[in-house]
């Protein structure tokens, strides 16, 4: 398998190089599960961030980032954007998003509580990757319904030309193949 070395602050790893469209290929970062790599970086993503309220991601590759950086700022919380409506949810925010990953629609879902939670608060979206920025993008439409105020949006790679937009912070760019 053809694998592409990245070298974040000074931790590397190989990742796989994969396919996700007849003429686009990806190095695949899979955080989950790495929490050598999650408890090194979370520190460094951290101290790029503005003043907040509160941290954001959705489901599911962002969960253990955002989990060790909330406990680096001293948060007691975080709040994640579901794939799916859940049956607990109250009155959840409802966005759909299209990611270069999944090539298809998908729900992002706000449960209502959360959006309450929010409400007013300064907060920064943070994932694993930035590429087209369509789930970013989607999340933070999706922040801003619930009425809070998206200070930053943050990801440890910025993906091909994501690496050129001024409105996001990372820690090292990832090409496309």
């Amino acid at each position: 398998m053809e694998t592409f070395e990245i070298n974040i602050k000074g931790i590397k790893r190989d990742l796989p190089i994969v396919n996700v469209s007849e003429h686009v290929r990806i190095a695949s970062f899979d955080i989950l599960g790495d929490t050598e790599l999650v408890a090194y970086l979370a520190p460094l993503l951290a101290e790029e961030l503005p003043a907040i309220d509160y941290i954001v991601t959705a489901e599911a590759k962002g969960i253990p980032l955002i989990h060790e950086i909330s406990k680096v700022l001293g948060m007691s919380q975080y709040i994640v954007a579901r794939k799916s409506v859940k049956p607990y949810m109250q009155s959840p925010l409802i966005k759909q998003v299209t990611s270069i990953t999944t090539q298809k629609e998908q729900t992002l879902c706000l449960d209502g509580t959360d959006a309450a939670v929010i409400k007013g608060k300064k907060v920064a979206i943070i994932d694993d990757v930035i590429s087209t920025g369509e789930s970013i993008r989607g999340l933070e439409v999706l922040l801003e319904e619930a009425g809070a105020d998206v200070l930053a949006k943050a990801a440890i790679l910025a993906e091909g030309s994501a690496a050129e937009r001024e409105d996001i912070i990372y820690l090292e760019k990832l090409p496309l193949f």
